[in-house]
């Protein structure tokens, strides 16, 4: 397995096109929450915190992680190693679990930068205006999760097609469905009332709990079963494919 991640780490930045996807996000990311007028920029926020940040994430994470993670099992699936690596002595979970903290660790790396915004934050603060930083921290948790989850459907989309703008593109479908869809969902009337419950389903109520400084045992398992749930959904498809 650790062969597997660090061949995929690698791939990464023996090219540029690792540093590229990184930078693309720090300007993206930075783009919004410090020079575009609008809800995620922090000096419109009017508050001393990172929220619009912790905000702007999964509208960005949406489209940056399906691209990271496209290549993984589209790329071997293309070259036609996907049964060469099957043969070798490595499980199917060793291979997946591989590819997937591979495609983590880079999503990680490219938020690490961000940490340098709590020293602006902190320069932007009013004598005698402290800043959570307990909050902050709790909320970077729920990124790390969060990652996490879009990582492993991105992986799975990468497993259903040969072709990476397919896997990129159905990734960033499921993402955005799991992110939004069910709070749509829920505010659909039937009746007199609406399907509030479903919005409990989604990753934004779990994802926005977190970032509030709430950490509930209920949304970190939420997000590990999310991510057990897709990784266990690309080695099912995998398996049959493979047989």
């Amino acid at each position: 397995m650790l062969a597997i991640f660090t061949k995929e780490f690698n791939s990464f930045f023996s090219t540029p096109v690792g540093f590229i996807v990184v930078g693309l996000f720090l300007i993206s990311i930075g783009s919004l929450i410090w020079i575009i007028p609008g809800e995620f920029n922090i000096f419109n926020s009017g508050y001393v915190n990172l929220i619009p940040f912790f905000e702007a994430l999964p509208r960005v994470f949406a489209f940056l992680i399906p691209a990271i993670c496209m290549r993984s099992f589209s790329e071997e699936k293309k070259q036609g190693t996907l049964e060469l690596l099957l043969t070798k002595p490595l499980s199917l979970n060793q291979l997946i679990l591989g590819k997937f903290l591979g495609c983590l660790a880079l999503s990680l790396i490219a938020v690490l930068p961000t940490l340098f915004y709590l020293i602006s934050l902190t320069e932007l603060a009013a004598a005698g205006v402290a800043v959570d930083y307990g909050v902050i921290f709790s909320s970077y948790l729920g990124v790390v999760l969060f990652i996490s989850c879009f990582t492993s459907i991105g992986i799975f989309a990468s497993s259903l097609s040969p072709n990476q703008i397919v896997a990129f593109i159905s990734g960033t479908v499921i993402s955005l469905f799991l992110y939004f869809g069910f709070n749509g969902l829920s505010s659909i009337s039937i009746g007199d009332s609406e399907l509030y419950t479903l919005d409990y389903f989604g990753l934004s109520y779990h994802y926005n709990s977190i970032t509030r400084g709430i950490l509930d045992s209920r949304n970190l398992i939420y997000f590990l079963s999310i991510t057990v749930f897709f990784l266990a959904l690309t080695r099912i498809h995998l398996k049959s494919t493979s047989e």
